[in-house]
C-alpha cells in the first residue's frame, strides 16, 4: 500500500516561480513519454508539435473570482480574511476564515466601505464557515472592486495584473484558484492549435479547497478530496467521443480536465455524455484511464494528489525522475511555474 511519504521529493524554495513570465508561452515545456520513457527539455509553444490534427485539446474554462476578502468584526475592529470556496443559496457561500476560532454562529463582519457583510449561520471544521453575505447592487461587482486574487500561500509577490492569474480562455465565474495549465497558452497560440486541425473543447470545473488542503494522511488510500463541481455541455461531449472513434487523441490541459473527464467517462464506460454535479474523484496509481490519452500540466507540490495523479499516468518513479530532471535543469514550479507535456 503505498504511503503519502513515497511521493515526496525535495524542492529548493528558490525554484517556486513567485511571478508569471512576461510572455505566458514562453515558459519551459518538459516532455516526457511514458512508453519510451523519455525526457525532452523544450519550451511550451512547442506544444503545437506534440498536438496531431484530429486531436481534441480539452480546456477548463473557469474564471477565478478575486475570493479573497479582508475585513473586520465592527464591534472589536479585529481583522478578518475570508476566502470564498463555493456558492450556496440565498447569498450564503462556503469559505475558508481566518482567525476561524473567533467566528462563532452570528458573527458579524464587514469589508470595504460598508457595501458589504457577512454573518456566520455555520461552522465547519478546517476553518470552514457558512455565511450569509449582505450588500445593495450585484454580488459579482462588488465582489471585483473589494475582493483579491486569492493567490497560493507559497507565493508572496504581489500580482500586479489580476488576469495573470486567469487564462485567456477563462468565461465561467467560480473558481477558488486557477486552472494553472491554461496559464501557458495565448489566443495566437491557440489559433495556430486549431489551424492545425485540432479540436478545442471546453469544460468546467470549478477549483475549490481540494487546491489547498494538503494530504495529512500517511495512507494515500485514507485521504478524502473535497468535491468540485464540473459541467460538459453535449457539443463537447460529441466531439469527444467522435475523436475517439475516429483513433485520434483527447488531450487534457490540466489536472482539473483530466479529473472532469475521468469522472464522466468512469460512469459510462469511457464514453463521453453532457453531465453535471460533483466530484470528488482522487486518481493515485492504479487507477485505468478511460478518457485521456496525453495532457499538459505543472510541476505540483511535494506529497499532493496532483503528484499521485500524474503518477497515476506516467508511473510513480518515472514521474519522481521527471521531477528530479526538472529540479536539476532548473524549472519553475507551481502556479506560475514551467509546465511538462505528458504522452
Amino acid at each position: 500500500m503505498l504511503q503519502t511519504s513515497d511521493f515526496d521529493f525535495d524542492l529548493p524554495e528558490e525554484l517556486i516561480a513567485q511571478t508569471p513570465l512576461e510572455q505566458r508561452d514562453q515558459s519551459k515545456l518538459l516532455v516526457i513519454d511514458r512508453e519510451k520513457k523519455t525526457m525532452v527539455d523544450t519550451q511550451f509553444y512547442h506544444i503545437l508539435d506534440e498536438l496531431e490534427p484530429g486531436d481534441a485539446l480539452v480546456m477548463n474554462n473557469t474564471r477565478v473570482l478575486p475570493a479573497r476578502l479582508y475585513g473586520e468584526k465592527p464591534d472589536t475592529h479585529g481583522h478578518v480574511e475570508f476566502l470564498l470556496l463555493k456558492q450556496l443559496e440565498d447569498d450564503h457561500w462556503e469559505v475558508l476564515a481566518k482567525p476561524a476560532k473567533r467566528l462563532k454562529v452570528g458573527t458579524k463582519v464587514a469589508f470595504g466601505d460598508g457595501r458589504l457583510s457577512a454573518t456566520i449561520t455555520e461552522e465547519l471544521e478546517h476553518g470552514g464557515r457558512i455565511v450569509q453575505f449582505h450588500y445593495e447592487g450585484i454580488f459579482l461587482e462588488v465582489l471585483e472592486s473589494l475582493g483579491e486574487m486569492p493567490l497560493p500561500p507559497y507565493i508572496h509577490e504581489k500580482l500586479e495584473d489580476k488576469e495573470r492569474y486567469q487564462t485567456v480562455y477563462a468565461k465561467e465565474n467560480g473558481s477558488a484558484a486557477a486552472p494553472t495549465a491554461g496559464l501557458h497558452f495565448t489566443e495566437d497560440l491557440l489559433a495556430e492549435i486549431e489551424a492545425k486541425g485540432v479540436h478545442l473543447v471546453y469544460l468546467t470545473l470549478h477549483v475549490g479547497l481540494g487546491t489547498f488542503r494538503p494530504v495529512s494522511a500517511d495512507k494515500i488510500e485514507e485521504h478524502e478530496m473535497h468535491s468540485e463541481f464540473y459541467q460538459l455541455s453535449q457539443e463537447a461531449a460529441d466531439t469527444l467521443n467522435q475523436v475517439k472513434a475516429n483513433g485520434k487523441r483527447v488531450v487534457a490541459v490540466g489536472t482539473t480536465s483530466i479529473r472532469t473527464l475521468e469522472t464522466i467517462g468512469s460512469q459510462y464506460d469511457g464514453k463521453l455524455r453532457a453531465a453535471s454535479g460533483w466530484t470528488n474523484i482522487f486518481i493515485k496509481p492504479g487507477y485505468q484511464f478511460k478518457v485521456v490519452d496525453a495532457f499538459s500540466t505543472n510541476f505540483h507540490l511535494p506529497k499532493s494528489t496532483l503528484v499521485m495523479l500524474v503518477s497515476a499516468f506516467a508511473g510513480r518513479e518515472f514521474t519522481l525522475e521527471s521531477y528530479q530532471h526538472a529540479i536539476e535543469n532548473h524549472y519553475r514550479f507551481f502556479s506560475f511555474g514551467d509546465a511538462m507535456f505528458v504522452k
